[in-house]
Parts: structure tokens; C-alpha cells; sequence
């Protein structure tokens, strides 16, 4: 196996698995931690939203040539952490379930995102289809080419692809004329946040749970974590949330979506007044890992140097 798929750029691949592929995705990003690859491990919660989440973030990647980044899904089957991956533009996400398959899904679709299936796949199987995936170039001989080079005309076909897959649905409107989410908190009175000064909050809906929760400018939440992952939409406002188990920064504005790990110590600044939908599944918990005064010096001294 090598130690990356290009030799041109370093290799990145972020992980991520529900219960039922939980044990697979710890195998594989053990494989590749072993082969010296660089791993992003989100951890596991609900199939669709760590779909979603790896989606994101190979998207985000894709306009960055400096480091090359892959997903690396794992549910059920397969299937639906895939489906919720392949909503983000750039994500070619594909089931495997053999090497063979791989290597096709390298060859033809440029895959950039591998699901594999925790009920139907071996450890020492996905650990074939991995290697295969990750050493497969776009274009390359394969089963589907009958291990020959592919001829010209569609190979060129493939290049043009790259180029006009990304474009299908972009000029539609698919915005709804109202949004539902922001519909949900008209008219709803929001209750204080005792422990967080400027905050107020609305449980829309119990196990799994969902809030409308607001910010004033200019409040803080102290570094916490919860037992839970929990996914965020920000209806309108600006924050920033530093995930201090990452070492990372996001900079969030209207319509940014953002998943937390369960565990990941995370504090947060806002901006402006702040609207955002939260989801988590199980009871609400939150632990503190510093206090307010902490908070906002730490803060104040990372915004004043210019440090994610």
C-alpha cells in the first residue's frame, strides 16, 4: 500500500461511521493510520448526518490543490451514508464492496468518497478495497475496461465529465420562497439560557431532540462538550466556533451547517444577534471546561493574533 494516493500532494482522508458500520470505519482508520495517512476521525452518530458531514467537508476541500482529501464512510449497507455524501458538489461518493469495484469506481467516477458496507464487509476485505481505492488513478486500466487502457474518445468523455457533473442543478432555485426551519420559531417564546448570559432557547421536539436557540452579540459560551454529536444551521447571524479538540475554526454566516463530534470540546463567539436549529439526538447535557472570563480573554487574545 502507499503512503498516499498521489504522489504530487500529501493525502488526507476524513472518517466517519454510524453504529452499524462503527467497528469496519475503526479497523480502516487504523489500516491507514498504520500506512503513515493523515485521518480525520468524526466519530459515529445517525448515518445521515455523518453522510452529510463528510460530504461537507471533502467539498469544502476540493478547492484546495495543496493537500488531496477523501472520505471514508461506513453504515449498514453501504448505501445511505453515500446518498447524503453525494449531496455536496465535487463528492463522488460510491458503494464498494469489492476490489474490483473499487477499482472501477476510481477509473470511471473519479471516487472521492469510499462507503463501505459494516454488515456485508470483512475487516481484511475493506482493507483490500481501500488499498485498491487509494492506489486506483482516475482513468486507469480496471475490470470495467477489461484491465485495458481506455480509448481516447472516452476518456475524454471522462475529463468533460468532471466538468459538467458538478454543474447539474447548480442554476436551479431550490430554495423554498419560506423557510421551514425559520418557520418553526415564529411566534415562539424562547426561554433564558441561565448559564450562558445572552442566550435563549426553544425544545422543539423531544429524543431525538431539536432547538431554536438565540445569541445577542457579542456572547460567549465557555469551552464545553456534551455525550452528544449535535448538528447545527445557523438561520441568520455570524459566530465562530473554535473546536478545541481539533484545533480548528469555522466561521459561521446564514445557511452554515456544522457537526460537532460528541466529546469535542468546543467554545463559541458571536458576532451579531444570532438564530440557529440545533439537533441532537438523546437528553440535553452541556459540561463546562472553563469559565466566562477565561472564555473571553482566550478569545480576544486568538481574534487579536489571527489564530484558528
Amino acid at each position: 500500500m502507499a503512503d498516499s494516493a498521489t504522489a504530487s500532494s500529501p493525502l488526507k482522508v476524513i472518517a466517519g461511521a454510524d453504529s452499524f458500520g462503527a467497528e469496519l470505519k475503526d479497523a480502516m482508520v487504523s489500516h491507514l493510520r498504520s500506512h503513515n495517512i493523515e485521518v480525520e476521525d468524526l466519530g459515529i452518530t445517525s448515518y445521515y448526518n455523518i453522510g452529510a458531514e463528510v460530504g461537507r467537508r471533502v467539498s469544502s476541500a476540493t478547492t484546495s490543490p495543496s493537500v488531496e482529501t477523501r472520505g471514508l464512510l461506513a453504515c449498514g449497507t453501504g448505501v445511505g451514508v453515500g446518498i447524503f455524501a453525494n449531496k455536496f458538489p465535487g463528492v463522488f461518493a460510491t458503494t464498494c464492496l469489492t476490489p474490483d469495484e473499487a477499482r472501477n469506481n476510481r477509473s470511471i467516477n473519479n471516487c472521492n468518497v469510499l462507503a463501505l458496507s459494516g454488515m456485508s464487509t470483512s475487516a481484511d476485505t475493506a482493507k483490500e478495497i481501500v488499498d485498491t481505492w487509494l492506489n486506483t488513478p482516475f482513468k486507469a486500466p480496471c475490470p470495467a475496461s477489461k484491465s485495458q487502457p481506455w480509448p481516447e474518445e472516452i476518456s475524454n468523455f471522462f475529463d468533460e465529465s468532471m466538468n459538467e457533473m458538478p454543474k447539474i442543478g447548480a442554476s436551479e432555485n431550490t430554495q423554498a420562497e419560506t423557510c421551514a426551519v425559520c418557520c418553526l420559531v415564529k411566534n415562539r417564546e424562547l426561554n433564558p439560557i441561565d448559564i450562558i448570559p445572552g442566550g435563549s432557547m426553544k425544545i422543539l421536539r423531544e429524543s431525538p431532540t431539536s432547538a431554536i436557540i438565540k445569541f445577542k452579540a457579542g456572547s460567549v459560551e465557555p469551552a464545553h462538550h456534551h455525550t452528544f454529536g449535535h448538528c447545527l444551521l445557523v438561520m441568520k447571524g455570524k459566530k465562530s466556533v473554535w473546536n478545541l479538540s481539533k484545533k480548528e475554526r469555522y466561521d459561521l454566516g446564514d445557511g452554515d451547517y456544522l457537526f460537532t463530534p460528541a466529546g469535542d470540546v468546543h467554545r463559541v463567539k458571536y458576532y451579531e444577534d444570532t438564530e440557529f436549529f440545533l439537533k441532537w439526538d438523546g437528553k440535553w447535557d452541556m459540561f463546562f471546561d472553563e469559565d466566562l472570563e477565561t472564555a473571553k480573554i482566550a478569545i480576544e487574545k486568538e481574534l487579536a493574533n489571527g489564530s484558528a
